[in-house]
């Protein structure tokens, strides 16, 4: 038997960076975002061998143990050791040798959430396996406290969340690592016009988020005022483009990207650089009418709204600065699991 799971990706589409600690503890968060068609994938195959092998086949390494209650991490696959070795230290699971394989859509630090979504993926990989007593909210918490503290790798609260429920949601972020997930209910026509609308292109640049995020924690910790209030406006820009969405609005859908992202420049000064303002310049002077910095910003991917078919030109514009245009659409599953007999 094969144990596979697979997880959808994100495009946060507002307020991001209000999901992270300290801020959404102190102020509360707030973000609109919508999984796509994009997805981290994991399996589990029980083998023969006195061994645990894991391998990464979009990063093309793989590592082999003798099986073991803890393997070491080395700054190679630690993702997906931190998901074992914090099952096997809350379960003490019996002794299965296996080989655990993932696969990703799109590189890592690209800005869709990729790491998070991962850790979803081999969670219910094990989840499928073990048939371990998990919610929706189980999961997507296992997953944040295994990166947050296990890993002590630094980021917000979205990620997991949009992975484990899928769909559209509305987020609300508070302090004692509390998340109310809000599923919304778009009607389909404004979801198509949506997806038909908004560009996802990739600037072929990764970036580290850690670096900007800490930063942006640091701000919020010394009482950044230009930093913090920047953050207050896009928690409100979170509402703003919910509502539109669900009304309708989606001729607002451009400025509020653009509003945003006047602001999320304020949060950390390496989310914006010279490239992506002058990609940005160049996308709304063929026709988009606002767009944003995908995650952490820095580099990845990035979204436009352009409406009225002015799509065709934006893309013939962003061709020239050597990305590259992804295809998607929207989702309404998350998590997925499932045995291949």
């Amino acid at each position: 038997m094969i144990y596979r799971s697979k997880a959808p990706l994100r495009l946060g589409l507002a307020g991001g960076g209000t999901d992270v600690s300290p801020y959404s503890d102190q102020f509360g968060g707030a973000i609109l975002n919508a999984t796509i068609s994009l997805y981290a994938h994991a399996s589990i195959e029980p083998i023969e061998e006195n061994k645990i092998i894991i391998h990464s086949l979009d990063k093309n390494e793989e590592q082999h143990f003798a099986w073991n209650k803890q393997l070491p991490f080395d700054g190679k696959l630690d993702l997906i050791k931190g998901v074992y070795n914090r099952i096997q230290r809350d379960y003490d699971l019996p002794k299965i040798n296996f080989k655990l394989s993932t696969f990703v859509d799109a590189p890592s630090g690209s800005g869709l959430g990729t790491s998070s979504t991962l850790v979803v993926a081999i969670i219910g990989a094990f989840v499928e396996m073990l048939k371990l007593p998990f919610g929706d909210y189980d999961i997507a918490h296992y997953a944040f406290d295994i990166e947050r503290n296990d890993l002590q790798l630094a980021g917000g609260k979205q990620d997991q969340y949009a992975a484990t429920f899928g769909g559209v949601n509305f987020m609300e972020f508070y302090a004692d690592d509390k998340v109310i997930v809000n599923p919304l209910h778009v009607r389909p026509e404004y979801l198509n016009e949506l997806e038909n609308n908004l560009i996802l292109y990739y600037t072929s640049m990764s970036r580290e988020s850690a670096t900007i995020i800490k930063e942006q924690q640091k701000n919020v910790i010394q009482g950044n005022e230009k930093s913090i209030e920047a953050m207050h406006h896009l928690k409100e820009q979170a509402k703003m483009m919910k509502e539109a969405l669900l009304k309708g609005r989606l001729n607002e859908f451009g400025e509020i990207l653009d509003y945003g992202f006047i602001q999320k420049r304020n949060m950390a000064h390496n989310i914006s650089n010279k490239l992506i303002e002058k990609i940005y310049d160049a996308a709304k002077k063929a026709g988009a009418t606002g767009g944003k910095i995908s995650g952490a910003g820095g580099g990845g991917f990035m979204t436009f709204y352009c409406p009225n078919d002015t799509r065709f030109k934006v893309i013939e514009t962003l061709n020239t600065f050597g990305g590259e245009i992804k295809n998607y659409q929207f989702t309404q599953h998350g998590l997925t699991t499932w045995t291949s007999l």
